[in-house]
């Protein structure tokens, strides 16, 4: 059996050069695309375009309604906390309320 045998820069360029030869004979092999091709293809990508927007388009519905939920159930809780919470006394009611406490003990 035969040890392997690297080989040298001008084998690999060579090869290098007839695969990219190759390559290049087979593209010039290959028919051109036809008008009625070329306008299927036109259509195929006309079509998954929109799909992809109406797609689009459902997930951002999806995610406004999804965010108008969290408020609205924030806003309910809110008000729920709120209604929860003794309420807050205005100037008048706080004066009103300590002017009773000052004529309850003046009374005694």
């Amino acid at each position: 059996m035969m040890a392997y045998k690297q080989p040298d820069f001008n084998e690999r360029a060579n090869l290098s050069r007839q695969a990219r030869q190759k390559a290049l004979d087979q593209l010039r092999d290959k028919p051109a695309p036809t008008e009625a091709e070329l306008a299927e293809l036109a259509a195929a990508r006309v079509a998954h375009d929109a799909k992809v927007e109406a797609q689009r388009a459902e997930r951002a519905a999806k995610k406004l309604a999804r965010e108008q939920e969290r408020a609205a159930a924030a806003e309910a809780k809110a008000l729920a906390h709120a209604a929860k919470q003794k309420p807050v006394e205005t100037e008048a009611e706080k004066k009103a309320r300590r002017d009773a406490r000052y004529a309850a003990r003046k009374k005694r």
